[in-house]
């Protein structure tokens, strides 16, 4: 894939902006070109987002349910405070990019020859656990010619049917209670994921959240390209991401909070003063024990299906959920 910068047109992401010109181009660029070039696109469009959210008139409020039980976070009620939570296992039940994969596949956005080269490559990353770059890139490159030539407006009005048919009700209570908290102390609250940010963008909205950063998808004139704009929101690039959020808000990141599932997203974690291992896999349950870090686990009973795939889903939305799940996101349970 060649590098945003190198095009001979300008590009924009899925709102419109210029990548990678403007004042997050000029921001430090440490470590991996490519995880920064990603947590960058990701937090300028979260942030023009929520701006955009906030000029409204009038902003849809998230669905009240029961509230489960009080969050013992002691949240801190100041400007330079902000909680950044990841989406899959921690504020949603099983992966948000299989069930928009289960829509896309009952909208027919891809066939049935794509499926069996789909669901190879989920099963050989999770089971085998390869992360080798040909066949990341291979997975990559598949996934987004799915999206390829369709209009950012057109998926994200799929996404808010596919909110309703598959996600709403799959929301943790304790963790959206956490959430809620940080809202209820004047504090903005950010989902940080490897899902599409149109993807993530639809789930903070519907919860009533600041906003969302997701990986970005090229889009010119409105149409998805089929490239990505750096990579995938994943691990390192998701501590890019906050950090960069966090100097365009003017926010103390020792005074701000994170969640997450994953191991791998330790290092957003390590950023911020108050980290949760929310729902932990292994590898972090023991990490946050050795690092002193709080823990919440809502789960009841068995543990949740790491990638979220119900026992009478069946072939079909199984191969969609693969179809979408290798498509951002390079997550392993």
């Amino acid at each position: 894939m060649a590098h945003p910068s190198s095009a001979r047109r300008p590009r924009r992401n899925a709102y419109g902006a210029l990548l990678p010109t403007g004042w997050f181009s000029r921001r430090r660029r440490p470590a991996t070109a490519r995880s920064v070039l990603a947590g960058e696109a990701a937090a300028e469009a979260a942030r023009k987002s929520s701006l955009e959210a906030e000029a409204a008139e009038a902003q849809e409020a998230a669905a009240q349910g029961e509230d489960p039980e009080e969050p013992e976070f002691p949240v801190v009620g100041d400007t330079h405070a902000a909680a950044f939570f990841d989406l899959d296992n921690t504020v949603m039940q099983g992966a948000s990019l299989f069930h928009f994969g289960r829509g896309l596949y009952k909208r027919r956005f891809f066939h049935k020859r794509d499926l069996a080269r789909f669901v190879w490559q989920q099963i050989y990353f999770r089971f085998i656990g390869s992360e080798n770059p040909e066949h990341m890139a291979d997975a990559r490159n598949s996934a987004l010619s799915i999206v390829q030539g369709h209009r950012v407006s057109e998926l994200m009005t799929i996404g808010e049917e596919i909110y309703d048919e598959y996600m709403a009700e799959r929301i943790w209570p304790g963790t959206r209670a956490l959430a809620q908290a940080h809202l209820d102390a004047g504090q903005k609250v950010w989902l940080v994921t490897a899902a599409p940010v149109e993807t993530a963008t639809i789930i903070a909205r519907r919860l009533g959240l600041t906003g969302a950063l997701g990986t970005v998808a090229e889009s010119v004139g409105g149409v998805y390209t089929g490239k990505l704009v750096g990579e995938p929101l994943h691990g390192p690039a998701k501590a890019e991401a906050v950090r960069a959020l966090a100097a365009a808000e003017g926010l103390d990141l020792g005074r701000c909070a994170a969640y997450s599932d994953s191991a791998n997203d330790i290092p957003m974690l390590s950023l911020v003063g108050h980290p949760y291992a929310v729902n932990p896999d292994g590898r972090l349950r023991k990490h946050a024990r050795e690092q002193g870090w709080r823990l919440r686990d809502y789960r009841t009973g068995r543990k949740a299906v790491k990638i979220g795939i119900p026992a009478a889903a069946g072939v079909g939305a199984l191969a969609g959920g693969a179809a979408a799940a290798v498509a951002l996101q390079r997550r392993r349970r």
